[in-house]
């Protein structure tokens, strides 16, 4: 089966042949992987530090088309192992939970910055020709660890990137987007076994918004950026948002559970009333694509003074977008998303909860 063709808008298309995905056992990687299987890409290989999930992935896929590499990417030798021959690389290995990087705001470092130092120079040294670092919404205006770690992840991407010019064998860029629905570890898992186990849902403060965006979306981003990318290029994916109050009601809705206690247990380290995707200044030098925002680099020197003269006058008409601004979702608009994830579907229907019942 051949590989599809691949290629960024700096060259002509190319096919993929060795995929590289870091942290490749997670949500994003996982459903990456699969994909990429379909297509008919000849090897993909994984790069994680947990041995028990890499079996239990082996055990479900059975495809010698996936190589399964332990190691962690704190560690460069075992990220130049995996990356030795990698033509394409999905970094998606990270420290990602709030609180435990507000505890452990070294290992965030050591993971997010350092480790996704190794890959980007392994990367360049290995001759892979496009990168994808994924970030997060939390890195813009940072007031926690998480986000403070990949705003560095990005900066770092950045320097790299323009350290190589345009001319380079290999494309670094970076893609940022917000929660991802159903991910490990994120809040509707937690509501719906709230729910289903009949205890109270917890929730810090339901006029928080949250941007929406189902894995599907996040790996569409993550191609997105693979097609289009030039040297240093962030791409955002434009995402609904909804308040906390309104997605727990939509679940409470879906299964049956209209007089389930909700508990407000306060606000948790470092959480934030709503997230930001990009900022004013990111704007002002971003393309609009539709869908997504491509976000230029900043390829100023650090000769300043042709610039000392004026400033850019754009920045002071744009707003920073983030989910107070972006669609609001009400409660409908929420259980229409929701019911579009596999994930929910097999919750209801486990729950006795017919789907035509609840669409």
């Amino acid at each position: 089966m051949m590989a599809r063709p691949f290629g960024t808008q700096n060259g002509p298309a190319q096919r993929i042949e060795r995929v590289l995905i870091t942290g490749g056992t997670g949500s994003f990687g996982k459903t990456m992987l699969k994909g990429l299987l379909a297509e008919g890409v000849p090897q993909i290989r994984i790069l994680s530090r947990d041995e028990e999930k890499q079996d239990a992935l082996r055990a479900e896929l059975r495809d010698d088309r996936v190589r399964y590499y332990i190691g962690d990417i704190r560690d460069p030798e075992s990220v130049e192992r995996a990356m030795a021959g990698v033509d394409s690389v999905f970094h998606a290995a990270a420290l990602k939970q709030v609180p435990s990087c507000e505890f452990f705001p070294h290992e965030a470092v050591r993971t997010n910055v350092i480790g996704s130092e190794n890959v980007i120079r392994a990367a360049i040294r290995a001759g892979v020709r496009s990168l994808v670092c994924l970030s997060t919404d939390k890195a813009v205006f940072p007031v926690n660890a998480m986000g403070l770690s990949k705003a560095l992840m990005e900066k770092t991407a950045l320097a790299a990137a323009r350290s190589l010019g345009d001319t380079a064998d290999t494309t670094i860029s970076c893609v940022r987007y917000g929660n991802v629905m159903y991910s490990r570890g994120s809040a509707i898992p937690l509501f719906v076994r709230q729910i289903r186990e009949g205890r109270p849902i917890t929730v810090t403060e339901p006029t928080m918004t949250r941007f929406l965006m189902p894995l599907r979306d996040s790996v569409a981003l993550v191609r997105h950026a693979f097609a289009h990318a030039n040297q240093g290029d962030l791409f955002i994916k434009k995402a609904p948002a909804s308040t906390i109050a309104d997605l727990i009601e939509a679940l409470k809705q879906l299964f049956d559970a209209p007089r389930h206690p909700v508990e407000t247990i306060g606000w948790r380290h470092a959480e934030k009333l709503y997230e930001t995707l990009a900022s004013a200044e990111e704007l002002a030098r971003a393309e609009d694509m539709g869908a997504y925002w491509r976000i230029m680099p900043d390829t100023r020197d650090l000769n300043y003074k042709p610039f000392f003269s004026e400033g850019d006058p754009r920045t002071a008409r744009i707003e920073d977008y983030h989910s107070h601004n972006t669609e609001r979702l009400d409660v409908e608009g929420v259980k229409r998303l929701l019911l579009s994830l596999p994930e929910v579907q097999g919750a209801l229907q486990d729950s006795g909860r017919p789907l035509a019942l609840t669409a």
